[in-house]
């Protein structure tokens, strides 16, 4: 009889239940959805950004510099037919004032602040559209569009197109020169639409780039048909997230929704994002944690409404930012 007892406790824990741990990146997920999804609630926001010289702010990147202000980088459609990227700053995160344009061809850009007061900017350039990457010394540089350091990644993953890229990370070592710069970005696959890149820029001129197809996976869930584009990144609570742009039928703009991603995970949440007018399409996304002029703790974000998508004067760029 002890023999069978035996026998049977393996049968009799099996069928119990397992209790299932939630990720711990759960609630603080949780806590930024909210947080992005509602900018009624806003502390701070501006419809349709324009700088002081009426460009457009279409896909602006938002920093805070060594000074406690703000510096915006971003793209206009210029007489030319061309985009051409500009810097701009700001002390109240809601008027710009326009200091530099990048050149022509030079759209989606984003920038990170180095550790020894220097700037890197990256942005998608055509023609031959690929990532470019620049190096300013300090602001002064930055405002002038100084660049010390230039490098123009070779594209390797598509013959058509990769840009729109995101710096997640700057390491010195000790100088830029000896750096290993961490850029995500898409790449147009079989030229047909957009997925998910990531690329290591080491001393400034060796560049390798990878496909990201976990990455792709998290909004191809969500039944995402077209392109899988722009994204950013931020540590929010302890935990590594991102903003990323999906857009659920090829063509159509007012199909462009953005997604937080969970990097611990793998798996990505759709938003709902809720307007003043109630406008339903958001891209070019991007998050930053700033202090505002006051010196409280928010959270940044900047996000690009297509006219397709949007309600009565929300059309172009949307900046807003709520405490924490």
């Amino acid at each position: 009889m002890k023999f069978t007892a035996t026998l049977a406790l393996p049968l009799i824990f099996a069928s119990m239940p397992i209790a299932q741990t939630a990720p711990p990146s759960d609630v603080p997920r949780a806590d930024l959805r909210s947080l992005v999804e509602n900018v009624v609630l806003a502390d701070g926001y501006r419809y349709q950004a324009t700088d002081s010289a009426g460009r457009s702010m279409d896909a602006a990147k938002i920093i805070q510099d060594e000074t406690g202000d703000y510096l915006a980088v971003y793209h206009t459609m210029r007489a030319d037919g061309r985009y051409h990227a500009a810097i701009a700053f700001s002390s109240d995160l809601l008027t710009w004032t326009f200091a530099q344009d990048f050149g022509a061809g030079s759209s989606q850009p984003t920038i990170s602040r180095v550790g020894n007061g220097g700037y890197v900017v990256a942005w998608e350039q055509d023609p031959n559209n690929h990532v470019a990457v620049r190096y300013y010394a300090n602001r002064v540089n930055l405002l002038a569009a100084s660049a010390s350091r230039q490098f123009d990644a070779p594209r390797t993953l598509s013959r058509c197109a990769e840009g729109t890229p995101n710096i997640y990370s700057v390491t010195l070592g000790p100088d830029i020169d000896h750096s290993t710069i961490d850029i995500g970005g898409h790449y147009y696959a079989n030229c047909d639409v957009d997925r998910q890149m990531r690329a290591t820029l080491t001393n400034f001129s060796s560049w390798s780039a990878s496909t990201q197809p976990n990455f792709d996976n998290a909004l191809l869930y969500w039944n995402v048909r077209g392109n899988i584009g722009d994204r950013d990144s931020l540590s929010f609570k302890g935990f590594p997230f991102g903003l990323i742009e999906g857009q659920y039928e090829k063509g159509k703009f007012e199909s462009w929704r953005t997604f937080i991603y969970d990097y611990t995970t793998g798996n990505a949440d759709r938003t709902s994002i809720h307007t003043h007018a109630g406008s339903v399409a958001f891209a070019n996304p991007s998050i930053t944690r700033i202090k505002t002029p006051a010196g409280a703790d928010a959270l940044l974000v900047s996000l690009f409404i297509p006219s397709e998508g949007a309600a009565g004067g929300e059309a172009g760029q949307l900046i807003y930012f709520r405490k924490y």
